[in-house]
């Protein structure tokens, strides 16, 4: 079941009632067994595949308090091998054993591929992640064991971030879950608004663009110039980015419905003024997941629950090494493919480039020239990262990025005119947009017009809904 269809517009406001009129256990049930219906229209077969990360961790962090500190680290690391090891079944077998097939025929041994038929189940990356944070979070004494069942894998398989995101703790979402919020009509005007919102971004903008992104990159690399190259990475840049936030916006809406607060995972990213800022500003649920159970660990930081947050120790290890480490992870969890890897190596050099200009520029960081110069020179960096995660192999990411190293490659357009007129368009757009939030008076006189703008939303949703047109990151 996806959010752009009827499917869906028919299984919400059941969902939604019955949240608002059962009794705490009842409706706690009702949540689970409503996600995995929600899970089940894809594959049943791959619900019982979820449930072996629910059951292990919930098991496995119910044993923490009671165990020696020894023990517990056998559990959290049991904890963690459980569900990497399920990941790695599904989404890298195969990737893994074609690679290392290929370097034996390297080496002169001569062994067929191969051939296995391994389904990827639909957001195993995402409750992966969300089940290894709760227990971490439990080891490192965050939060305790969740003892209800049913209130710990409604957490998990919560429908509306199952699939996408974003990627929830415990903390932020058990305790709301276990007691209702007050119902109030303004949560349910508030919800309906942002899935509208991100239905518009979905089947409005982001499905209208992937036609003119397709196109462009069947184009042969050759007959690219370098200003096609540029469009095309904006192009998938602001579809991925519809595309995604859309998804969230109806995660978010979905779970305002109920009285759930979600964080927020998008703000305004393309208008960031560093590598650094752009990731605070894009999928920031994921990105600061990284940042706790993957980079400070490899930087030998150590989180102690000293305060409701938690305190890190002074990091043991090269947290630039660390750093290339991190962006590699990060880059294959996306996709079991050397783009993906090539694509957080790229992120990577620009972090650790603005690390060290940093440095030396202390006395500039305030500067409002520098930190202007700092965003007009982020937007093309972070959208030409985009092209790794959209080519089809390493070898043709960097063809295209060398048609911007030929001077000769900018005296020449390939691609038809409009291609380039919607990409100028959605840039205007998106600082003109970002203007208006940022100004109140403005704000208020279009929120005064919100009358007329939403039935015209409404009315180009159903005129463009294409069911069948998936979101980007259920790939992932």
């Amino acid at each position: 079941m996806i959010f752009n269809s009827l499917t869906f517009l028919l299984f919400l406001p059941i969902v939604v009632v019955l949240y608002w009129i059962l009794p705490r256990n009842p409706r706690i049930i009702m949540v689970f067994f409503s996600s995995l219906i929600f899970y089940g229209f894809w594959r049943v077969e791959f619900i019982p595949v979820m449930m072996i990360s629910v059951f292990s961790d919930y098991y496995i962090s119910l044993k923490m308090p009671s165990a020696n500190q020894s023990l517990k680290k056998r559990l959290v690391v049991l904890s963690i091998i459980i569900n990497l090891s399920l990941l790695f079944y599904f989404k890298y077998l195969i990737f893994f054993a074609n690679n290392a097939i290929g370097f034996i025929n390297i080496l002169g041994f001569e062994i067929d591929p191969i051939f296995l038929k391994i389904i990827l189940p639909l957001g195993i990356s995402f409750y992966t992640f969300q089940t290894i944070s709760y227990s971490v979070d439990v080891y490192r004494g965050f939060i305790k064991p969740e003892k209800n069942f049913f209130l710990y894998a409604s957490y998990v398989t919560f429908f509306p971030q199952l699939v996408a995101g974003p990627v929830l703790r415990a903390s932020e979402v058990i305790h709301q879950l276990s007691k209702r919020a007050s119902f109030s009509i303004q949560l349910l005007i508030s919800g309906t608004k942002r899935i509208i919102y991100g239905l518009f971004l979905k089947v409005v903008l982001a499905d209208n663009i992937a036609p003119l992104v397709d196109t462009g990159f069947l184009i042969t690399v050759s007959e690219l110039s370098a200003l096609d190259v540029l469009t095309l990475s904006f192009l998938f840049g602001f579809q991925i980015y519809f595309d995604f936030s859309a998804y969230s916006h109806i995660a978010i809406g979905c779970a305002l419905l109920m009285g759930i607060k979600f964080p927020e995972n998008f703000n305004f990213p393309y208008l960031a003024n560093s590598p650094k800022d752009f990731w605070k500003r894009w999928h920031i649920s994921l990105s600061s997941w990284i940042r706790d159970y993957l980079y400070l660990p490899l930087t030998g930081t150590k989180v102690v629950n000293k305060s409701i947050g938690g305190i890190v120790e002074t990091p043991s290890r090269n947290i630039n090494q660390s750093l290339f480490y991190t962006w590699a992870i990060m880059g294959l969890w996306h996709g079991a493919n050397w783009t993906f890897v090539v694509w957080g190596l790229y992120h990577a050099v620009f972090i650790f480039l603005h690390r060290k200009i940093s440095s030396y520029n202390n006395l500039l960081s305030n500067n409002k020239i520098i930190i202007k110069i700092g965003g007009f020179l982020t937007l093309p960096i972070m959208m030409l990262g985009w092209i790794p995660f959209r080519a089809n192999s390493v070898e043709a990411t960097f063809q295209l990025w060398s048609r911007l190293l030929n001077i000769s490659n900018y005296t020449y357009l390939g691609m038809r005119e409009n291609t380039y007129l919607v990409a100028f368009i959605l840039l205007v757009g998106m600082y003109l947009i970002y203007f208006i939030h940022n100004f109140r008076n403005l704000k208020k006189i279009c929120n005064r017009f919100n009358y007329l703008l939403f039935p015209l939303i409404i009315s180009l949703i159903f005129i463009f809904l294409r069911p069948i047109n998936q979101f980007i990151y259920f790939q992932f």
